[in-house]
């Protein structure tokens, strides 16, 4: 069965994806030979990227995140488009999202769970005051509330746990999907990687440039670029068929 068949026949669609959805908006992803787990730094990006090292190091923590974790200027790719017109058609029930960037909500997506938090959210400490990640890319050294206060972004850190209530959503869509589209994820990032065994639908497909430990229970398994499957199959808006 092709892919187009399996989306044709799914009313409940359910898309579970990490970094490699936006590799295509020129985000790079973090495991890959290019990615930014690759990169030589006299500090492992993943201390970095951790709740104890933001706290012990803040201004060493906010200059490696404004040079690599804030691609404000990425638009999003024909993948994100494309969830967007499957949801506003009623064949989305959702998109479970492992990435940071936002792109799946500035292409039109509403229902999304984005377990790892998002750049586009900062908060102050002290106060809770909202912060915009272009106030955070503007600033300089450590970026501090009107009040004081230290503003920390509103995303999840090496160390931290998961929100709740967006594991419970996103568990609870994987759980009523018909179909599971699982996608640029090499699912070894624990606990998001053992949210797929949730799913009990009819077709759980897998979109990925390399081999994943899922590939063996993947009624359909493809290795190729994201944008040029899912861009190539059907709105399924009624004025755009």
């Amino acid at each position: 069965m092709t892919l187009r068949e399996i989306i044709d026949k799914s009313n409940k669609i359910v898309f579970f994806g990490g970094a490699g959805v936006s590799t295509e908006s020129g985000i790079p992803d973090f495991r890959s030979e290019d990615g930014l787990y690759r990169q030589k730094y006299d500090v492992p990006p993943e201390t970095m990227l951790s709740s104890a090292y933001f706290y012990s190091h803040t201004a060493d923590f906010y200059r490696f995140y404004r040079d690599k974790m804030l691609p404000l200027s990425a638009q999003p790719n024909a993948a994100h488009k494309k969830l967007a017109e499957w949801e506003r058609a009623g064949k989305l029930l959702a998109v479970v999202t492992q990435n940071i960037d936002g792109l799946h909500q500035a292409a039109g997506s509403k229902a999304v769970y984005e377990l790892h938090g998002s750049i586009h959210r900062n908060h102050c400490l002290a106060c809770g005051k909202s912060y915009t990640a272009q106030f955070i890319a503007d600033s300089t050294g450590v970026p501090h509330c009107s009040c004081g206060g230290l503003i920390k972004p509103d995303v999840v850190l090496y160390g931290e746990p998961l929100d709740g209530a967006t594991v419970q959503g996103a568990l609870e869509a994987i759980m009523a999907a018909d179909t599971l589209i699982v996608a640029g994820t090499s699912l070894t990032v624990y606990p998001a990687a053992g949210f797929v065994d949730y799913f009990h639908g009819k077709h759980l497909v897998l979109i990925n440039r390399d081999a994943t430990p899922l590939d063996g229970k993947c009624s359909l398994v493809l290795h190729q670029k994201m944008g040029e499957v899912l861009g190539a199959l059907p709105s399924y808006l009624p004025n755009e068929k």
